[in-house]
């Protein structure tokens, strides 16, 4: 699939993002494999997935174009979504369509710089390049550097932005007014009404993940909602 026939496939859509960390219940490529193909036949256009394993497993499930990531934590950086030319030639190796990886002004590991990471991808492959940012201002760094696409995935995950509203409906209508390059939705998009929104604010795209791909956080916040009433209710009836 070259640039404009991805680009062109994923306007107006859908992306999941099927991740789960090594804490969580459905840890493992064959459980994520299968939530991808759930996201599928619900009509995902694409899938956002993290580390190898699980890409591999759920190209070979669905067929889908992958967003690929790779997490991982180095002690002398706060950079972890896909942090260094190691994870960048790791998921050009999958033949992944786009890579995503952090945009942020935060320094990153090994003294490689955002930019040495993108002319590093247009050398070594045809994938497209997200920049995850967090604020408007490196968002549009990102476009100048070269990016295909800009995502807030970050917005309200950098020190400095923990006081943005999420999701940051703010940057997504600011950058889709000016970014150069498709601006895609992502971040705490928990409701199908907030994903709408997204897209009335001028996102090219949205990508959801919480909210449809780890169910343990969305039984609790249907518990937790649960028992408040419940307790409650305590108060205004009599049970026995």
């Amino acid at each position: 699939m070259n640039t404009q026939d991805f680009l062109e496939s994923i306007k107006g859509q859908l992306i999941v993002s099927c991740q789960a960390l090594s804490n969580e219940p459905l840890y493992g490529p064959q459980y994520m494999a299968k939530m991808a193909l759930a996201a599928k036949e619900g009509g995902a256009i694409a899938i956002r997935a993290n580390g190898i394993e699980d890409i591999t497993a759920i190209k070979k499930e669905t067929n889908m174009p992958i967003i690929g990531l790779i997490k991982q934590h180095y002690s002398n950086s706060p950079v972890y979504i896909t942090p260094s030319i190691k994870e960048i030639q790791s998921l050009i190796d999958t033949g992944v369509e786009v890579i995503a990886l952090d945009a942020t002004y935060q320094e990153r590991p090994f003294g490689e710089s955002f930019e040495d990471l993108v002319h590093y991808i247009r050398k070594k492959s045809t994938c497209l390049i997200m920049g995850d940012i967090s604020t408007f201002e490196e968002g549009m760094t990102a476009c100048e550097v070269g990016v295909d696409l800009v995502s807030t995935t970050l917005s309200g995950y950098t020190p400095y932005t923990k006081h943005r509203q999420k999701p940051d409906f703010l940057l997504i209508e600011e950058l889709s007014k000016h970014s150069s390059v498709p601006v895609i939705a992502e971040g705490n998009i928990c409701t199908p009404e907030k994903a709408a929104k997204a897209l009335r604010l001028g996102a090219y795209a949205v990508v959801v993940g919480t909210a449809i791909s780890r169910p343990q956080i969305i039984t609790k916040q249907f518990y937790d909602e649960i028992s408040k009433t419940t307790e409650e209710l305590k108060y205004t009836k009599n049970y026995d």
